[in-house]
C-alpha cells in the first residue's frame, strides 16, 4: 500500500469513527433515551416519579415508534432522562443522548456541534412581568432586573433589540424556567424574559396567574426543534420522515392541541414548507 492511500485509508477510517449511528445503537440495544425538561411550559415537563410529557416528548415517542417500526424490533425501552439548558448539547454529543425532546432554538451557532430535526414549532420571545407593573416596553427595564434562564439565548436576543439601546438591566438568573419564574414571583425580578409559551404556562401553574401578564414588544421569532447527534445522516432522516408524516397527516396539530397550544402562522408555514432553517433566517 502506498503512503498517500494509507493516508486516505486512515482518513476515511477517521470520518467513519467521527459519523454517529445512532440507529445502530438503538438497533442493538433495543433502548433510546430521550433528553427532556421538567419546566419547559407545554412542550416539555415532568409530571413526578420519572415521568414526562409534553409536545416535544408525544413527538418524540411517536418519532421512536416509527424508528422501532423500520428497525424491526418487537420492543424498544424509552428511557429519559432531564436535561437543563446548559448540559443539554453536552448530553447529545456524549451520546448519553439519542434525541432531545425539550425548547431548544436551532440556530446556527449551535448547528456547529449538533444537528436538528425541520422545526416543529416556532415561538415568539417575549417578558413575563407582573400585572400591576406598569411595565408594557423594553425601554421601561433601565435600572431593573431581568431574569433568564442559564444556557438561554433570550437576554442576548433582547440585549440585540433596538428598543433596548442604552437600556441598562441587571440580568439575574434561574438554573431552569421554574427557578426563573419565581425570581419575577418573589419580587427578585422585574420581568422574566423568554419564550412565550414557557412563559404562559409558567403563569397558568402559578399561585394566582392574574397576577402576571405578558408584556412588551416581541423580541424574536425563534424555530424550535428536536435534537441530535451530528454527522448521522440516516438517523436525521429516520427522524425528518417521522416528522414529515405528522405534519402532513394533521397528527402534530392535534398533539399541539392536547397541550393547550395552537399553531400560529410562522409554525403554520414551517410546517407546510418543512425545515431545518436556523433562527438566523427568521430575522425580520
Amino acid at each position: 500500500m502506498n503512503k498517500i492511500t494509507a493516508l486516505t485509508l486512515a482518513a476515511l477510517l477517521a470520518a467513519g469513527a467521527a459519523q454517529a449511528d445512532t440507529l445502530k445503537k438503538i438497533k442493538d440495544s433495543g433502548s433510546a433515551t430521550l433528553g427532556v425538561r421538567e419546566s419547559s411550559g407545554a412542550l416539555s415537563y415532568t409530571l413526578g416519579d420519572g415521568k414526562f410529557a409534553g409536545f416535544h416528548v408525544e413527538v418524540c415517542q411517536r418519532v421512536l415508534g416509527d424508528i422501532q417500526k423500520s428497525l424491526g424490533l418487537a420492543k424498544l425501552d424509552v428511557k429519559y432522562q432531564p436535561v437543563t439548558s446548559q448540559n443539554r448539547i453536552p448530553l447529545v454529543q456524549n451520546g448519553t443522548v439519542d434525541l432531545e425532546c425539550g425548547s431548544t432554538t436551532n440556530n446556527l451557532a449551535r448547528q456547529k456541534d449538533v444537528a436538528f430535526g425541520v422545526t416543529t414549532y416556532v415561538t415568539e420571545v417575549r417578558m413575563a412581568v407582573k400585572a400591576n407593573s406598569g411595565i408594557t416596553s423594553i425601554n421601561q427595564l433601565n435600572g431593573k432586573k431581568v431574569a433568564t434562564t442559564t444556557g438561554t439565548t433570550s437576554v442576548q436576543t433582547l440585549r440585540k433589540h433596538e428598543r433596548a439601546t442604552g437600556v441598562n438591566f441587571e440580568e439575574v438568573f434561574g438554573k431552569d424556567h421554574a427557578d426563573s419564574f419565581l425570581l419575577l414571583d418573589s419580587g427578585r425580578a422585574d420581568a422574566f424574559v423568554m419564550d412565550d409559551y414557557i412563559l404562559a404556562g409558567n403563569i397558568a401553574k402559578a399561585k394566582n396567574p392574574a397576577d402576571f401578564k405578558l408584556a412588551g414588544e416581541v423580541l424574536a421569532v425563534e424555530p424550535i426543534a428536536v435534537m441530535f447527534r451530528k454527522d448521522d445522516p440516516a438517523f436525521k432522516k429516520a427522524v425528518d420522515d417521522s416528522l414529515k408524516a405528522l405534519m402532513k397527516s394533521g397528527e402534530l396539530a392535534k398533539i399541539l392541541g392536547k397541550y393547550g397550544l395552537q399553531p400560529g402562522e410562522a409554525t403554520k408555514a414551517a410546517w407546510a414548507t418543512p425545515n431545518d432553517n436556523p433562527a438566523e433566517s427568521y430575522k425580520k
